[in-house]
């Protein structure tokens, strides 16, 4: 078995700095595959195995990052007999040398490199030194882990900023784990890049019914600290709420700065890839949340997994383009069941039909076609049979 923990002396078949869902699936294909070359992954963090999809549902399912966590970083390297370096930051790349620089400053060169480095939070405004400690984001475990310990033992009030997927999965999870909720965000319905507003509306309706507090088409003004070992938030609405920790929900954004950097072309939505997943620079690769495929950054689970199928078989003497279908966003909100396909074309109108907490929304173009749809409530039925009648993501 490879040496799981010690820098490499010589340059490595296979590099994969990222440990998340892509980088440690596409080790975990290429083994199946009966890949047998040297593969290297490095990790900014623990670089335990986890279902991502799980952070968000974790708190109302009592998980502790214990539980959360499905194999540790030992096990992953021993699996896939695989060298893995844990907290190891990348701090520079060199393309045309075919190295990368580590933090302690120690070179690693490599005869293929994956970019895998994910997503991060996005910021909406300046958070106080002296408060940063109560202020999350959850995107991979160790997040969850911290954020986990920040509520322990007892039941907290947290305000959830942003009402994207995010915020409104945690909203809704946070609330089922016995935490007291406020969802705070400049947009006036949950879910509006998913959403029609009729839609969001019955969404918010739900998160209001289940015992949410809602604080919509509000921005946090100001930051304090409370007299009772508290945060205050004051809104432009001239409201204040009092919180113990606060969650940011607002956006994530690809980690594409090592590969801008280093010269390998890159725009707002991700590292630019092909559909065989090549950067601009040759033997490089770029997979999952940074990378952004003919234009497109999907940043949800079936993508993820169709470009590591897709990565495995070109690295492997296959090359093959990646094929995006028409996946639809299955929402983890049980106050209400939402399912979304985000139009993939512009949308002339939207068709709305039901009543009450059941809604079928259809995105059509100026030629009547659909090209997109949402579903609430007993709606969600719907999802096979709309997703069959939509044009692919990629096709």
């Amino acid at each position: 078995m490879a040496d799981s923990f010690s820098h490499a002396d010589a340059p490595v078949d296979l590099l994969i700095i990222g440990t998340g869902m892509a980088g440690i699936g596409l080790a975990r294909e290429l083994r199946r595959l009966g890949d047998t070359r040297s593969i290297t992954l490095v990790s900014v963090g623990s670089a335990d195995e986890y279902s991502k999809p799980l952070l968000s549902t974790g708190f109302g399912k009592r998980l502790t990052p214990e539980k959360l966590a499905k194999k540790s970083a030992a096990s992953v390297a021993n699996e896939l007999d695989a060298t893995l370096w844990p907290n190891t930051r990348v701090v520079a790349l060199d393309g045309d040398r075919r190295r990368v620089t580590l933090e302690d400053g120690e070179y690693v060169g490599f005869e293929t490199l994956v970019l895998a480095t994910g997503a991060g939070p996005r910021n909406a405004f300046d958070i106080p030194s002296g408060l940063a400690e109560r202020f999350f984001s959850v995107n991979d475990l160790d997040d969850y882990r911290r954020f986990y310990t920040a509520l322990a033992p007892e039941p907290a009030r947290v305000a959830v900023v942003g009402a994207g997927l995010v915020g409104c999965e945690f909203a809704n999870d946070l609330l089922v784990g016995g935490h007291q909720v406020t969802l705070i965000a400049p947009e006036t319905t949950p879910l509006p890049r998913l959403l029609p507003a009729t839609l969001g509306q019955a969404l918010g309706r739900a998160f209001e019914a289940g015992g949410i507090e809602l604080a919509l088409g509000r921005t946090v003004s100001r930051i304090a600290a409370g007299e009772h070992d508290d945060i205050v938030l004051s809104l432009d609405s001239d409201d204040t709420h009092h919180v113990d920790v606060v969650l940011m929900a607002t956006g994530l954004t690809p980690r594409s700065a090592l590969a801008r950097e280093a010269g390998i072309s890159v725009s707002e939505s991700g590292i630019r890839v092909d559909r065989t997943l090549a950067t601009s620079h040759a033997g490089i690769y770029a997979l999952g949340d940074v990378a952004c495929i003919d234009g497109v950054n999907a940043m949800y689970v079936p993508p993820l997994q169709a470009s590591v199928k897709a990565l495995a078989a070109t690295l492997t003497g296959q090359p093959t383009r990646v094929r995006l279908g028409a996946w639809p966003v299955v929402v983890k909100t049980p106050l209400l069941p939402v399912v979304a396909y985000p139009p993939v074309a512009p949308v002339a109108q939207w068709r709305i039909e039901g009543e009450g907490d059941t809604f079928t929304a259809l995105a059509e173009d100026k030629d009547g076609q659909l090209v997109g749809f949402a579903l609430t409530g007993g709606a969600v039925k719907r999802k096979v049979e709309l997703s069959r009648a939509v044009p692919a993501l990629l096709g």
